[in-house]
């Protein structure tokens, strides 16, 4: 998780992505499935604004991490969303990016591996600072290491759920 990506890893990964878009929407197309075609074209484009919202933020570890994640070896997938289009204010990007990267640390030793385990953290800008919601969805074999690492978090975060199958958190950032 403490990688070091360069600038040739990061296009690499980056084009075998796309590849398989591509190749994705051309079987589609060669299948005649021309709504299932632009359905995913339609998720790219999704995609590719939220990607866009994120980058634009003044988050720079934050979102290199985000941006990145499906390339490091988790077993979830993750998926963000950037709400509105407010102008980004600025909270405090390092506390926010290793907080996180210990959280994903957790949440790897504390689920099930090679299951359907999925992660969407939703990002709501606001004028005084930034709120977060992180979903999971999946099979959480040890739940006693996500209470210990949230007993101990440098944030003030409110669990909504917790059980065997999901834990949604939710925490604010107030403008630096």
């Amino acid at each position: 998780m403490d990688k070091e990506w360069d600038i040739v890893e990061v296009l690499r990964h980056s084009r075998h992505d796309w590849l398989n878009r591509l190749q994705l929407i051309k079987g589609n197309l060669d299948l005649n499935r021309i709504d299932r075609a632009k359905a995913y074209i339609n998720e790219i484009v999704i995609e590719a604004q939220h990607e866009s919202k994120l980058s634009n933020f003044r988050l720079p570890k934050f979102a290199s991490l985000l941006l990145k994640s499906n390339w490091e070896k988790h077993v979830f997938l993750l998926e963000y969303e950037v709400l509105n289009d407010l102008e980004a204010v600025e909270i405090n990007d390092d506390l926010l990016s290793n907080w996180t990267k210990s959280f994903f640390i957790c949440l790897d030793q504390a689920i099930e591996a090679f299951q359907e385990n999925h992660l969407s953290i939703t990002i709501q800008p606001q004028s005084d600072g930034v709120r977060f919601f992180f979903d999971f969805s999946g099979i959480i074999i040890k739940k006693e290491l996500i209470e210990q690492f949230l007993s101990t978090s440098e944030l003030d975060v409110m669990v909504k759920e917790l059980s065997e199958s999901e834990l949604e958190l939710e925490f604010f950032m107030p403008k630096v």
